[in-house]
């Protein structure tokens, strides 16, 4: 299999290294090559345009950062689109899009004389690194079964979800649990730090109970020691998916309003510089530092 990668951020460079260890070799390309940053000393083939990765290899895999990015890199939006190298080639689009995105890339794709295969992943650098991920994937069943020594490299048991939007909602429906367990927790924990309540009696009582989380205790140190640095999954891309999640999930005429709350404080903590900072930082804005 020639492998290719496409969007080495934190996650794609992940990616890399545990297909490294799994015995892969590949390509990669990076919009921004500073991303790149001591690839080329480990055996990777680091390519200078997305064409020139394409044109080499036979599966590609993408991690950039929305629907746009993937349309721009694979040139889908260009004229003479059909001559745009994509003939043959399988696509696996591994980052977090809407359905009608990840519907209308794979339509593009097939146009062009290639295959797709959305398969989004659930999990973060650590999980990616073991090949622990969840992964979920929609699409034509044989370009799944073709596409199985890649993702069962970097997930256990890769899930079928079902056809091409299916395993992109699946996905969405996920990061809006994600989005909602952590504005409610921090919700919670602040109201019980406010009236006095020990944290430890509080996280007892938590895990005690069926509200439990493992999340809860996973970011609880960044809540009580308001360190929010080193994100694996940034506010700023939270906030992007719970956006996607809203407007497909109004057109399923869903009722987001306690969703749209959640984004109103995401934006917030946003826009106040918590950006690239891990999500839960969106505590700071629901108990700011100075109602401690």
């Amino acid at each position: 299999m020639d492998l290719g990668i496409i969007g080495i951020g934190q996650m794609g460079r992940a990616f890399v290294e545990r297909l490294r260890l799994q015995g892969f070799t590949f390509h990669v390309y990076n919009r921004t090559r500073d991303n790149i940053g001591g690839l080329e000393d480990t055996g990777v083939i680091v390519c200078s345009t997305a064409e020139e990765l394409i044109g080499s290899c036979n599966t590609i895999i993408l991690m950039v950062s929305d629907a746009q990015a993937i349309r721009e890199v694979l040139k889908l939006d260009q004229p003479g689109v059909k001559s745009s190298g994509l003939q043959d080639k399988t696509i696996l689009q591994m980052a977090t899009i809407a359905p009608g995105q990840s519907v209308a890339i794979s339509k593009a794709v097939i146009s062009c004389g290639g295959r797709y295969l959305e398969a989004p992943v659930l999990g973060s650098i650590p999980e990616a690194k073991a090949g622990t991920l969840i992964i979920m994937a929609g699409g034509p069943k044989d370009v799944f079964e073709d596409s199985l020594p890649v993702l069962q490299a970097l997930g256990t048991a890769p899930r079928y979800v079902g056809e091409t939007g299916s395993a992109a909602a699946l996905k969405l429906a996920m990061n809006q649990l994600i989005a909602a367990l952590t504005a409610g927790f921090s919700l919670s924990l602040g109201y019980a730090i406010s009236h006095g309540v020990d944290t430890d009696l509080f996280m007892d009582t938590v895990r005690d109970s069926a509200l439990y989380a493992k999340t809860y205790d996973k970011k609880l140190e960044k809540y009580l020691s308001r360190d929010f640095g080193k994100a694996n999954f940034s506010t700023r891309h939270l906030l992007k998916d719970i956006r996607l999640f809203i407007e497909d999930a109004q057109a399923a005429d869903l009722n987001t309003a306690a969703l749209q709350g959640i984004e109103q404080i995401t934006s917030q903590t946003v826009e106040e510089g918590f950006d690239v900072m891990d999500y839960s930082s969106i505590y700071r804005t629901i108990f700011p530092d100075s109602k401690r």
